[in-house]
């Protein structure tokens, strides 16, 4: 799998893992729920942000090397 594919791959699931939280926020909305939104929801939708952003230095890196080798 390619830094594109990956990097696609894992927007649609951070897309997903935004969906069903909220639908479950729907039915689960006290301060166990608060709580459990900022102990994991949050910091792992900010970790998600900077993979993404780490495979899009990555991808710009691996074109020019690739350019540079041809």
């Amino acid at each position: 799998m390619g830094v594109y594919e990956g990097r696609g791959q894992l927007g649609k699931l951070m897309k997903d893992l935004t969906l069903r939280w909220h639908e479950a926020k729907m039915s689960w909305d006290d301060s166990m729920s608060d709580k459990f939104e900022h102990e994991h929801i949050i910091p792992l939708e900010a970790d998600l942000r900077s993979a993404v952003g780490a495979m899009d230095q990555m991808a710009v890196l691996l074109s020019t090397i690739r350019q540079a080798c041809e």
